[in-house]
């Protein structure tokens, strides 16, 4: 019986084929190895117009459901940093994190809510680029949500606008 076995599996194994007869046509990760063709020049990924759309202003209409999902985001995106009121406040603030501005100082009250999503894309000082995070139409949620902050603040009716475009 050990006899049959060991005739079996020797005979198996003389039956593989290892491959070495052409190791040296092959990388030794084994990938496929192209040469780099460059991205034409004007090329567009897809998509872009898509989301360029999404991201111009006047944004999606202001409606209470679009205010209440810009609160949701902002908690779960700029509660570490900006805390809950906008103050610049966060939880990394006390774990020795640099604040970052209040968002009822002057300078930012005058921002509109083009600019604080342009600053939620593309970031600003130390504040890296949410775009690969928060789409688009959560972005103008949370600047909307922003202006709502703001305007709680003063008890100005600023942000508390359901106008649309």
């Amino acid at each position: 019986m050990r006899l049959t076995v060991g005739l079996v599996s020797l005979g198996l194994l003389a039956a593989c084929d290892t491959g070495t007869e052409q190791r040296d046509a092959v990388a030794s990760t084994r990938t496929v190895q192209r040469p780099y063709w460059p991205v034409p020049p004007g090329a567009i990924a897809r998509g872009t117009a898509a989301q360029q759309a999404a991201l111009a202003p006047p944004g999606p209409q202001v409606t209470p459901q679009l205010v209440a999902t810009g609160e949701e985001r902002f908690r779960a995106f700029c509660t570490p940093c900006h805390g809950v009121g906008g103050r610049g406040d966060g939880a990394v603030v006390s774990r020795g994190f640099p604040p970052p501005p209040s968002y009822h100082d002057e300078r930012l009250r005058a921002l509109s809510p083009e600019q604080i999503v342009q600053v939620i894309t593309h970031g600003k000082g130390r504040m890296f680029p949410y775009a690969d995070r928060v789409l688009p139409e959560e972005r103008w949620a949370i600047a909307h949500y922003v202006k709502r902050l703001q305007g709680q603040e003063t008890g100005s009716p600023q942000g508390q606008e359901t106008e649309g475009p």
